[in-house]
């Protein structure tokens, strides 16, 4: 599925689309459709905890989106050897709006309680 970001996501300006595939149950490949050298591991939070946020009315302005919208949102992860040692930015989410196939990256403030290198093995080893 090819998406377009409507907002940078951070530290990649000039990303404007990208595809998302299905690595397995658990994990998705975001990649550049311009570069084949950006490409992102991504994976779904609320498989490892409890996460909540609250969607701006801005954001949802960018995405297109409503109450109704299909909204994906997930998390980039930094893959390491073993898999256990992987770090998760849960601070960055990027939400992608399946309806209209628009995405964006948003940032959470300090104030919440997720940071933005938490260690996979946390939430493995708690499930």
């Amino acid at each position: 599925m090819q998406f377009d970001i409507c907002a940078p996501i951070l530290g990649f300006e000039d990303l404007k689309q990208v595809t998302l595939e299905k690595i397995d149950d658990i994990f998705m490949k975001m990649q550049s459709t311009t570069d084949k050298h950006i490409s992102f591991t991504l994976i779904d939070p609320f498989i490892l905890r409890d996460y909540d946020f609250e969607v701006t009315e801005n954001t949802q302005e960018l995405l297109g989106a409503n109450k109704d919208s299909n909204l994906l949102i997930l998390n980039i992860v930094l893959i390491q050897t073993p898999i256990e040692d992987s770090v998760v930015n849960f601070i960055g989410p990027i939400i992608f709006n399946t309806d209209n196939n628009k995405a964006t990256q948003i940032i959470l403030p300090e104030s919440t309680r997720y940071g933005v290198a938490e260690k996979i093995s946390t939430f493995l080893q708690a499930k």
